[in-house]
């Protein structure tokens, strides 16, 4: 017999365990497992980044990001959908998100993935602090940015 769908979803003031999070997505009816990692990089737009500090609203987060992870469920066929996004500061190759999703096969699994931390950045309240090695910060969203191939941390 088949499980029913599930979700795990957490804000975490530590570094995020990926290889935790991939055993809480396998499943027997499940053949493909995809993780997404978003790691601070160490440069962005020609300034060497430190880390990045994530602040949020914690319930209102968790209420969001269960929304989306809710959202993904009806629209492809998951067996899995967990979702860890780190608070605080975050250094230069650590993850501040991790998304895992299952399914039967490939192809939804790769759609709500990407879906996912898409929707994760234009509607979760988690606020993004730039902490530059010079010693300067910067609060950022997407908005603020010229592309969103510069954005710190994606």
């Amino acid at each position: 017999m088949l499980e029913e769908p599930s979700l795990h979803i957490r804000l975490v003031d530590q570094p995020i365990d990926s290889q935790s999070l991939l055993s809480l997505a396998h499943r027997p009816d499940c053949g493909a497992v995809l993780l997404f990692l978003g790691t601070t990089r160490a440069w962005t737009d020609g300034h060497s980044t430190a880390c990045l500090e994530y602040d949020a609203y914690r319930q209102m987060a968790i209420r969001s990001l269960e929304g989306l992870a809710q959202q993904a469920l009806t629209r492809w066929r998951l067996g899995r959908v967990v979702i860890e996004h780190r608070l605080g500061m975050v250094p230069v190759m650590e993850a501040s998100v991790a998304i895992v999703v299952s399914a039967a096969h490939r192809q939804a699994a790769f759609e709500a993935g990407q879906w996912l931390i898409d929707q994760l950045k234009a509607e979760v309240p988690i606020w993004k602090k730039d902490h530059t090695a010079d010693g300067d910060s910067q609060w950022l969203h997407p908005s603020t940015s010229a592309s969103p191939n510069s954005l710190v941390g994606e």
